[in-house]
C-alpha cells in the first residue's frame, strides 16, 4: 500500500473512531502533539487548542453530530476530505442558546500527515451558513 493510501486509511479512521464519537481520548492516537490547525479565524497550535477544543465545543452544542465523508483524495503526505456534518443544536454553542434546529455543515479539510499522525490541517467550513441555519445571523 502506498503512503498516500495508508494516510487515507488513517484519516478515515480519524473520522469514524474519534470525530463521529467526539472522543477526546483518541486525539493523541491520531494527532501529533504539536499539530497546527489553519482556520479562517487564525491558527490553532497543539491538540488542546485544536481538535480537543473543537470536540468540546461541538459535543456541547451538537451531541448527535455526525460527519459523512463525501470525497477523499490523497497524494504523498496530504489527504483532502470533503465532508458534511449534520446534527441537532441541543446545547449551548458559541454563545447561542439551544434552538433544537438541525444543521447541515459542508466543509473541506486538507491534512498533512507525518509519521502516521495528523501534523497539520487546513480548514474550510461554511460557518456562516451554519449560523444562518440556527437563526443566529440574518
Amino acid at each position: 500500500m502506498s503512503t498516500a493510501e495508508e494516510n487515507k486509511v488513517i484519516v478515515r479512521r480519524w473520522y469514524e473512531e474519534a470525530v463521529n464519537r467526539l472522543d477526546t481520548t483518541l486525539i493523541d492516537q491520531f494527532c501529533h502533539p504539536d499539530m497546527v490547525s489553519h482556520e479562517t479565524s487564525g491558527d490553532r497550535r497543539g491538540i488542546e487548542e485544536g481538535p480537543k477544543a473543537a470536540f468540546e465545543l461541538f459535543k456541547a452544542g451538537f451531541p448527535d453530530l455526525h460527519i459523512t465523508i463525501e470525497d477523499m483524495v490523497a497524494e504523498g503526505d496530504r489527504v483532502a476530505v470533503r465532508w458534511t456534518a449534520t446534527g441537532t443544536h441541543t446545547g449551548p454553542f458559541l454563545g447561542i442558546a439551544p434552538t433544537q434546529k438541525r444543521i447541515n455543515l459542508p466543509a473541506m479539510y486538507i491534512y498533512r500527515l507525518s509519521e502516521g499522525k495528523i501534523a497539520e490541517v487546513w480548514v474550510i467550513r461554511d460557518e456562516g451558513g451554519m449560523l444562518k441555519q440556527l437563526d443566529a445571523v440574518p
